[in-house]
């Protein structure tokens, strides 16, 4: 690391290089202890001589000096001690920035935690972590895919962008006979399945099967769950090559959601020519996985230090070429961006869950963020499709290489590092510690900024530069290679955000903090609040629903270390309580209406608590028609009126249409 106070080589603005607004711009050359140093000072003392400036003047400036360098903070901290294989990349992220490093970890807290691994990698009670709680088990294969299925129930046409699933073992029977039924309405469908082992990374247990019975014995799958997907047999092809992409999204923040996808990825390629599935090629894993950990083992691999050439290219040279033969890339570029927002809506009621249990409102906690690696797959057609999504994605920035039978060597991969130091390096400037600070202290001295300019040309590194380097950082590197797509594109995506709602009430009435399951006494009283209980559905009614649910999800191997009902469980309830509730509406409609339903009575009870040391003289009853299907409430008092409001948009959600999936570019009212 270079040594703190020097100030980089050139000083010069980069090209699109972005500075936070309003800071002072730099000059193309900063002088140096030493007789410049010197006789800049000098300068600077003749030239306010020259200005007529008295010892009241000096006075003056003497006290904006010392508030300028009172206002400069030292470098933003990092420790790096459970980086892992993400090491190098953040080593020269770190460089690139000027921040320090702590390797070997600090007694002292850190401003930004590294881990490699997971949030719990390390205990941390402030500061940021590049991890969130639970996202680890929220990707997995069987997780992503409950995730996804639910959101394809409410919302079919937005959300197939996700290959048709089944979970095994417990979906099996049901595998087998939807397979059987598709086969009798069309003899020609000749499907092939992919098998994804639950836990699996890097290829490993990965199969083609062209038939259910082709599944490998289900004993071996009570131990190690698995997914098995419609096989997607007409890619896109380049050099007669299947391919896939690998793209970073940072998600910066879960409430509010902030969401970035990085301007550029890789393409992993297989090493073998593609050619559709059939019974004498489904085990080349050459042709038909992209995985590069199983690649890199073939004899065709080709390491290359071009991005254009190669088994790993950058996927902005992907869209060049197909720009070239008048592929429209720009709306292939949306509907990336739309499928990655999706995605992130699918997986954050549960993240949320798993937040409030790691990190309890009101107790101290580190924010965190998260580098999340999607896999993608484009189609013949160029509709990309959703592989999976990787809570840890590689960002190793060296390959090994054979220099001899059984000899390796780690060598440096220039593709791997323009896109991974690139996306490490702005995933730090995004979530710097200090912007805040540093708005508020160039808000405080924004009338004084040409005096400003003259202190630090007199200064030097001497005079404080030595903990001020942020600023020369940030004009010296590009411009962010990291787009926000939510909540710049929150209009068109917010209308499928029903489960957050729905996690919203499950996570206020899980009662005791720290805890991921509702037990059956939080379950009665969010009955009960919601005023969900009448005649045709009595609380006995609803102890059987938790017992039937929970007692189903949890035979599914579902979290056992807590008794109660998981957030899926609590889902799947929530739905079949809206379909009793509305029978002509569809499902998302549904479902909708019953959320109206329940923050309305929820905001009108927490209207009427303060109420309640109140003579009974006082209260003025009112009755309001509530919004959702005309059932009528006694309101205490005239500000349950504005209830509605507060609580719902409940006509908005009803009269909305649901479109189809709608692209980033496209308005919507």
């Amino acid at each position: 690391m270079e040594p703190a106070g020097v100030p980089p080589p050139s000083c010069a603005p980069a090209w699109e290089a972005e500075e936070p607004p309003g800071s002072p711009t730099l000059p193309a050359e900063c002088p140096r202890d030493g007789e410049p140093a010197r006789k800049a000072r000098e300068g600077a003392a003749a030239a306010e001589r020259s200005r007529g400036l008295g010892p009241t003047g000096r006075a003056a400036r003497g006290g904006e000096e010392r508030g300028a360098r009172a206002g400069r903070r030292p470098r933003v901290t990092v420790d790096s001690s459970k980086a892992k294989t993400s090491l190098e990349a953040l080593k020269i992220s770190l460089r690139q920035l000027r921040w320090r490093e702590f390797p070997l970890g600090r007694r002292s807290p850190c401003d930004i935690y590294w881990h490699g691994v997971s949030f719990h990698d390390n205990y941390i009670f402030s500061g940021q972590v590049n991890k969130f709680p639970g996202m680890t088990e929220m990707v997995r294969k069987v997780t992503l895919s409950r995730a996804v299925r639910t959101m394809q129930d409410l919302f079919p046409v937005e959300y197939n962008f996700y290959p048709r699933s089944w979970i095994l073992p417990e979906e099996f029977p049901l595998f087998v006979a939807e397979v059987r039924m598709m086969k009798e309405s069309d003899p020609s469908w000749k499907p092939t399945f992919i098998v994804k082992p639950d836990g699996g990374c890097q290829g490993d247990g990965i199969y083609l099967i062209k038939d259910p019975s082709d599944v490998r014995p289900a004993g071996s799958l009570q131990s190690r769950p698995a997914v098995v997907q419609e096989y997607i047999c007409k890619p896109l092809l380049v050099d007669k090559l299947k391919f896939d992409i690998r793209l970073y999204v940072l998600l910066k923040s879960l409430e509010p959601l902030e969401i970035y996808i990085a301007k550029d990825g890789l393409s992993r390629f297989c090493t073998e020519p593609y050619q559709e599935p059939t019974l004498k090629n489904l085990h080349q894993v050459f042709m038909h996985l992209t995985n590069y950990s199983l690649n890199i083992h073939s004899g065709n691999f080709i390491h290359s230090d071009n991005v254009n050439t190669g088994s790993k290219r950058t996927f902005s040279s992907i869209l060049c070429r197909l720009s070239s033969r008048g592929a429209d890339v720009k709306k292939v570029w949306s509907d990336i961006i739309s499928l990655v927002i999706k995605t992130i809506i699918a997986l954050t009621p549960e993240l949320k869950v798993y937040y409030q249990s790691d990190i309890p409102a009101g107790k101290p906690g580190p924010t965190c963020f998260q580098i999340l690696g999607f896999d993608i797959l484009l189609m013949k057609n160029l509709k990309p499709m959703l592989l999976e999504v990787n809570a840890n994605p590689s960002m190793r920035i060296e390959h090994e290489q054979e220099l001899s039978p059984g000899v390796f060597e780690n060598v440096p991969s220039p593709v791997d590092e323009e896109v991974k130091v690139a996306v490490i390096r702005d995933t730090l400037r995004l979530v710097d510690p200090q912007k805040k600070k540093r708005k508020d202290i160039q808000s405080q001295t924004s009338e004084h900024v040409s005096e400003t300019k003259e202190d630090l040309l007199d200064a030097g590194p001497a005079g404080g530069l030595e903990h001020d380097t942020s600023r020369n950082t940030e004009a010296g590197l590009p411009s962010l290679c990291l787009k926000q797509v939510f909540p710049k594109y929150a209009k068109q995506f917010n209308y499928l955000r029903l489960v957050d709602r729905v996690a919203a009430l499950f996570i206020r009435f899980l009662g005791v903090k720290g805890t991921t399951k509702l037990g059956p006494t939080g379950f009665r009283t969010f009955i009960r609040n919601c005023k969900l209980s009448n005649s045709n559905f009595s609380m006995a009614s609803v102890d059987i629903l938790y017992i039937d649910i929970t007692r189903r999800w949890n035979s599914m191997g579902i979290d056992h270390k807590e008794s109660g009902m998981c957030l899926q469980a609590f889902v799947e309830a929530f739905f079949c309580l809206a379909q009793k509730k509305y029978k002509s509406l569809p499902l998302h409609e549904q479902v909708a209406s019953l959320i109206d339903f329940c923050e309305y009575h929820l905001a009108a009870l927490g209207e009427k608590r303060p109420l309640c040391g109140r003579g009974t003289a006082e209260r003025r009853s009112a009755v309001v028609t509530c919004p959702t299907d005309g059932l009528e409430v006694t309101a205490a008092h005239t500000p349950l009126l504005n209830c509605t409001a507060a609580a719902g948009k409940c006509a908005d959600c009803r009269s909305h249409c649901y479109p189809g999936a709608v692209s980033p570019g496209a308005g919507r009212d």
